[in-house]
């Protein structure tokens, strides 16, 4: 762990290990905390939650720093759940019972971040999803003391919707990892653009293991279906595998693909020259966003960290401890179940990309995301001709969300 990565206000840092499992505490240098428990798969998915941690870093760090609320201070216990939700269960179980933590945060893979949100309605806990993105957490499982950050993958899918119909393609082949984020995604934008286009037609669906994805099998398939355009949702390693086959057959050549979480730098960079070019992508063009809230961000990470790159997993983690500040705040310095709950209702917190809201509908931050297309710049992957979708312009009417929210 780089030396930066802790915060100047801390005065400690302490290594723990608990059955097994890898935790560090970063202690405030004040009398009464706030203790902040996160969990989240960081040895599995490193490249996002790396970034993720340094965002979490710099946000606490902000907030100590001017105090904390109400002269507390916050405090941050990191766990590792191994990808594995019933390890995630027991990582809170630990951290509540053990380390006495307020809140309950964090989550990156779709199936830990709803045991999570079992865990929360099961035990009346508050618990901020940050990353995990399927749309069971604040749909169809939905509870009153869960909610969500990060972009969902319904409203993922239908910020490329609207470029898919510009193509006028009619015979589409879908990708997707078969496990619940990459469902839901795939599940969705075929509603989303059935609804759009009517006759549009899906010729094959390919949905290989998470981390397991035959590239060749895959592409030999996608091509025997002879498509019209693709929808992937690959990301990380799988991602890549498929933009090198495609690419060794000219399988995309004259074949358009939309693609969420590809112009994510995390999963863009590492494909250096042989980025997809052309690919219809939603991600974060760090590099390119002019907006002042986003320039004071960028100054301030790069100014800690000295990165000279940032990934979407750094805004992701700063705004998780912001909205966590906020909502104690709101909730007048208490950190109990009821108040944090009917605090984040509503709840407004100013973003790297403007301010978002957590929808007292559906506990539905609306973060947004960039849209645009795949370009090459000075030997790597960039996004250009981008836009910002603001998230409350990606989500389904208030009406049509109560139906898949269970009533509470």
């Amino acid at each position: 762990m780089s030396p930066h990565f802790i915060p100047r206000c801390l005065r400690t840092v302490r290594w723990a290990t608990a059955a097994g499992a890898a935790a560090f505490t970063m202690v405030a240098a004040a009398q009464g905390t706030i203790k902040i428990g996160e969990i989240n798969s960081y040895k599995a998915q490193p490249v996002f939650l790396d970034a993720y941690k340094q965002g979490m870093a710099l946000a606490l760090e902000e907030a100590n720093a001017a105090g904390g609320v109400d002269g507390k201070k916050f405090e941050l216990v990191i766990r590792d759940d191994n990808a594995n939700p019933g390890e995630a269960v027991r990582q809170a179980e630990e951290l509540l019972s053990r380390e006495k933590v307020d809140i309950l945060a964090g989550t990156f893979l779709s199936h830990v971040g709803l045991a999570m949100t079992d865990y929360a309605k099961q035990k009346q806990v508050f618990f901020l999803a940050s990353e995990a993105l399927t749309d069971k957490i604040t749909w169809g499982d939905g509870n009153p003391y869960t909610y969500r950050l990060r972009t969902s993958t319904y409203m993922l899918a239908a910020s490329l919707v609207p470029e898919a119909v510009k193509l006028n393609k009619k015979r589409w082949a879908v990708i997707y990892p078969n496990y619940e984020y990459g469902q839901s995604a795939a599940e969705t934008f075929k509603r989303l653009l059935k609804q759009a286009q009517p006759d549009v037609e899906f010729v094959t669906e390919q949905a290989p293991p998470l981390g397991k994805v035959d590239a060749g099998s895959v592409v030999q398939a996608i091509a025997d279906a002879k498509p019209d355009a693709v929808f992937n949702a690959l990301f990380g390693a799988d991602l890549a595998k498929l933009v090198r086959e495609s690419a060794t057959r000219g399988t995309f050549k004259d074949v358009p693909v939309v693609s969420v979480l590809s112009g994510e730098p995390e999963y863009l960079e590492p494909l250096r020259d042989e980025a997809p070019v052309g690919w219809i992508v939603t991600g974060y063009p760090w590099y390119a966003i002019d907006t002042p809230e986003h320039k004071a961000f960028v100054q301030a990470y790069q100014a800690k960290f000295g990165n000279g790159n940032l990934r979407l997993g750094s805004v992701v983690g700063y705004t998780t401890i912001k909205s966590i500040v906020e909502g104690v705040k709101r909730a007048g310095g208490k950190t109990d179940t009821e108040s944090m709950t009917k605090a984040f209702s509503g709840l407004q917190v100013p973003t790297p990309d403007g301010v978002i809201e957590y929808r007292a509908l559906d506990h539905q931050s609306t973060m947004g995301t960039y849209v645009g297309r795949v370009a090459l710049k000075d030997g790597k992957g960039v996004m250009e001709d981008f836009y910002y979708v603001p998230g409350e312009k990606l989500l389904p009417s208030d009406e049509e969300v109560a139906k898949l929210r269970p009533a509470r």
